[in-house]
């Protein structure tokens, strides 16, 4: 199919800015253009409703780390989901993120708590996937705190995403089960470069080859062994018994046959996976509904289709 009309015309706009990618500055440089692309594009009356929104700290690997808690509207308990933003494990924070957590909130009726994890190349792995496994940890053991049932998952957009896969597995090998997951195109398999999706979609639509290979040098930052499946939850010994899972990829993405790979082999080992295929859609639609009505219906329909993976339970 081809690109979304819409979307088509936010790549053209940043085209024509000259915006620089990633790859071609400074990890700082990268997250303001970043901040500046979701937060610095979005109007006051785009911001998602929800019941209430708060600041906390939550338990990381190596320390306390920042975390924000969404809370719908109404009267709960309602279910709790750990929320893992995306960007490459070396961008995007908090205040990138806090429109897509706000969507899911809404959306799926859960208290969704977003952890602010340690980032590389600062911090490079496995520090941030530790720190979700700690955070995770700890929103377990606090969701009648937190206004939440004893209903968990977790959920998280590209190397999030990858977060998420990870979590729900170390979790189910310590015995704790997750109710759902929310894989929205998940970075799975960076030990195998020879996807079709990665040369198909390698320059143009946002997330570029050459930029997803800048991200993961500055997470491994030479790390040797690219197939230890907390780097790549597809390389898992065993992937029975996880927790039913929402997976969401872009036709239009180099991770696209991450996500797919990842569901072909979460089936594979009996887990129930509702798979949800972005035709025209580009790396990043969840939040770009504010420009595409289709990327809107997608990113809802999802959200929709992970809340009753929670409801459901």
């Amino acid at each position: 199919m081809a690109l979304d009309p819409h979307i088509s015309g936010v790549l053209q706009m940043l085209a024509n800015a000259g915006s620089k990618r990633s790859h071609e500055g400074t990890p700082d440089e990268a997250r303001a253009g970043y901040l500046a692309l979701t937060v610095g594009t979005r109007k006051p009356g785009q911001v998602v409703p929800v019941g209430s929104v708060q600041d906390a700290v939550v338990d990381g690997a190596a320390g306390p780390l920042k975390a924000r808690i969404y809370r719908p509207e109404g009267t709960g308990p309602f279910p709790t989901v750990a929320y893992f933003h995306g960007g490459g494990f070396v961008i995007g924070d908090l205040e990138t993120h806090d429109n897509m957590c706000r969507d899911i909130c809404r959306g799926a009726r859960a208290v969704v708590v977003s952890i602010d994890y340690r980032r590389a190349p600062e911090h490079p792995f496995p520090a941030g996937v530790d720190d979700a496994l700690a955070a995770t940890q700890w929103v377990l053991a606090h969701t009648a705190d937190l206004g939440g049932s004893s209903v968990v998952g977790v959920a998280g957009d590209s190397a999030g995403g990858n977060f998420a896969a990870v979590v729900a597995q170390q979790l189910r090998d310590a015995g704790v089960a997750l109710t759902a997951q929310f894989l929205i195109y998940p970075a799975t398999d960076q030990a195998r470069a020879a996807y079709p999706s990665v040369e198909e979609n390698a320059k143009g639509y946002l997330l570029e080859a050459v930029t997803m290979q800048w991200y993961f040098d500055h997470y491994t930052n030479g790390f040797s062994i690219p197939v230890d499946p907390r780097l790549a939850p597809l390389w898992a010994e065993n992937l029975g018994g996880l927790a039913p899972a929402v997976v969401v990829t872009a036709e239009l993405d180099p991770l696209r046959d991450h996500g797919a790979a990842y569901v072909k082999a979460l089936r594979a080992a009996g887990v129930k996976v509702d798979y949800i295929e972005g035709p025209g859609m580009v790396h990043g639609f969840f939040d770009m509904g504010r420009w595409s009505p289709a990327a809107q219906a997608i990113t809802q329909d999802a959200i929709q289709r992970f809340g009753e993976l929670l409801q459901g339970a």
